[in-house]
């Protein structure tokens, strides 16, 4: 005799919108979550990056030191460093309590921090490694492989995941020394890597978003429906790897099961382009940006300070 084993739960979506925080710098060109998840950036076209509480949607730090739009930032493990790239071709590093400029090396646009080494690329066709503790202001590593702009690139480990606008996807295994490139036939907009490794994700301008096997280069799945022809958005994985989601410049960001192909939520933004996302690093929470709004989505709707009045009284 035995009991049949209960079904797995269905993974929710962040389908609810929490908060709406007005950033006020202008537009919102790309909103990230740190390391843990507990804080959000926000890079905006008039020079500033934000740090903002995620529970709360309370600023909490403004960083100024560009020259123009921030087009990028992430964040240190530890949350102590901050890096954010611009239009000026500036890459900043900045020290979160302070918010005082650690180290400004220029020559490129778009940014990733990984301990003490920061990569860049940049639409002159290169990505940059530069050492955070060396005192020089010259790249210990330039990769200019690209016959186009870098549009993206994700590092995880010893691995550093690009995407060009030459519609090929550069895979650098930095340990061993060697470059896997899988072409795609598309401007590259955003690559990721899937959270268990074995994968990777590119959206590119012909309004396709694809799931790669990362070791053979084989297509696993292609998610279409969404917009993308003329901005360069972002696109994710769910944290735990069941969904893929989109921007798109239909005012909605479009979520399809991963396994399946098929479009789970449309979720509507708003009247404009949605033109970037984040998802919580471990909770199904989701960031999007559209014009100078970031907006805060969960699988459940928050509790009010009346609802838990409510819930005391019943107890009561």
């Amino acid at each position: 005799m035995s009991f049949p084993q209960p079904k797995p739960e269905v993974p929710q979506l962040p389908q609810n919108l929490l908060r709406t925080i007005d950033c006020q710098q202008g537009a919102v060109r790309a909103v990230r979550f740190n390391a843990d998840g507990n804080y959000l950036l926000s890079c905006g076209s008039d020079k500033s990056l934000k740090l903002w509480s995620v529970s709360r949607g309370t600023l909490l730090k403004t960083y100024s030191g560009h020259g123009y739009e921030v087009l990028d930032a992430d964040g240190s493990y530890d949350n102590s460093q901050l890096c954010s790239c611009s239009s000026d071709k500036t890459v900043i590093l900045w020290d979160v309590a302070t918010g005082q400029v650690t180290r400004k090396l220029r020559g490129h646009a778009g940014v990733r921090e990984n301990n003490t080494t920061i990569f860049s690329c940049s639409i002159d066709g290169t990505v940059r490694c530069w050492d955070t503790r060396s005192r020089k202001f010259d790249p210990i590593q330039i990769l200019d492989e690209a016959q186009d702009g870098v549009s993206s690139l994700k590092v995880s480990e010893h691995e550093l995941l690009t995407g060009s606008v030459d519609g090929r996807v550069r895979r650098y295994d930095l340990r061993m020394g060697q470059l896997h490139v899988d072409f795609i036939n598309s401007p590259i907009t955003c690559v990721c890597f899937s959270a268990d490794g074995q994968c990777t994700l590119t959206s590119s301008l012909d309004s396709t978003v694809r799931l790669l096997d990362k070791s053979t280069g084989e297509m696993l799945g292609e998610y279409t429906g969404h917009k993308m022809k003329g901005y360069k958005l972002d696109c994710c994985l769910s944290s735990k790897d069941t969904h893929v989601l989109s921007c798109s410049e239909d005012g909605h960001v479009y979520c399809w099961d991963l396994v399946e192909g098929s479009l789970m939520l449309k979720l509507p933004v708003g009247k404009a382009v949605v033109q970037s996302l984040s998802f919580h690093p471990s909770e199904t929470r989701l960031l999007t940006a559209m014009e100078g709004r970031v907006q805060v989505w969960g699988a459940e709707p928050e509790e009010t300070e009346e609802d838990v009045v409510v819930v005391q009284q019943e107890k009561a």
